[in-house]
This record gives C-alpha cells, structure tokens and sequence, in this order.
C-alpha cells in the first residue's frame, strides 16, 4: 500500500469520482480496491466528511441481501446489540482480531496446501479449529473474570466451567 491513501469524492448526485485515475468509479470498483487491498479513503465533496465507512457499509449490505449471504440473522442482531452494551470496544476488538486470525491462518493454508483452495471441507475445519481456540480463549477470559470478581472473604469455590456456545439466560 502507498503511504497516501487514494483519495475518492463523493458527489453530491451520488456518483464517486477517483481522483487518481481521473474517473467516475462504482461501489463495484470499491469493492475491488478493497480486495486488492488498496489504501484510499472517501471524502464527501460538500463538506470533505471522510465517509469511507458509510460506502464499506453500503457495499456489505448488497452482499448480505445475495442468496450467498454470511452473516446469520442471529450474528446481525448480536451487532445490533453490542453496540448497546458497555462491552462495545471489547466486542469491536474480538471480531477484529478473529478476522484477521482467521484470515492469516487462511493465507497460511493456502501457501501450505495449495490444493485445498476449492475444498469446502478444508474450510469448515478451519473454521472449527478457529471456533475451537476461541472458545478456549474466550473460557479463560471468562473464569479470569470471575476469579477477580470474588469478595476476598469469599469461600474458594472451584472453577466455574462456562459453554461459550450456550446463550446467555
């Protein structure tokens, strides 16, 4: 990536002019930028708000509403709510870092074993072993945190055992 981000104006009739390449560009066009992993940011042309996130936004909402859509009702709602929650920067970080573990490990299994690249299967272990280490994680967190929520004239009590997978209730 350059040191400069690729700067894109938005106009007010919507349309989204690429300053670098002198042209009008689609959310598509954004799209591909993104994933060749390109630096650029998005300016509204009235009132130079860096809007970026609002087009990222735009661009996850038209694939969510394909047939091929990868967040579940139940995830969307969950985001819905942690935005409510006092755990809001917490919950930004943990889906953060997930996806960029998860991608890492992708990228590593690629280069190690090209010949899974098409194979569902091999996704779907990646997958459990991800869900699996996370849990793991995210069970010790937990028992940390009632550890150090005890009253120092409390009893010791064993370990709580939690099911990260269980809904809350």
């Amino acid at each position: 990536m350059s040191s400069t981000p690729r700067m894109i104006k938005k106009y007010p009739n919507r349309r989204l002019y690429d300053t670098s390449e002198s042209r009008y560009i689609t959310r598509a066009d954004v799209q591909k930028m993104v994933i060749d992993q390109v630096d650029f940011v998005i300016v509204n042309k009235s009132t130079r708000e860096d809007i970026t996130r609002s087009i990222l936004l735009q661009i996850i909402s038209q694939q969510e509403d394909g047939s091929d859509a990868m967040m579940t009702r139940d995830f969307l709602a969950r985001v819905i709510r942690s935005h409510e929650e006092s755990a809001r920067d917490v919950t930004a970080s943990y889906l953060e870092q997930s996806l960029k573990f998860l991608t890492a490990q992708f990228e590593r299994r690629q280069v190690t074993r090209p010949a899974d690249n098409a194979d569902s299967a091999a996704m779907g272990d990646l997958a459990e072993e991800n869900y699996q280490r996370w849990r793991s994680v995210q069970e010790e967190i937990c028992r940390t945190l009632l550890n150090a929520a005890r009253l120092p004239d409390m009893p010791e009590r064993p370990p709580v055992a939690i099911d990260a997978a269980a809904p809350p209730g």
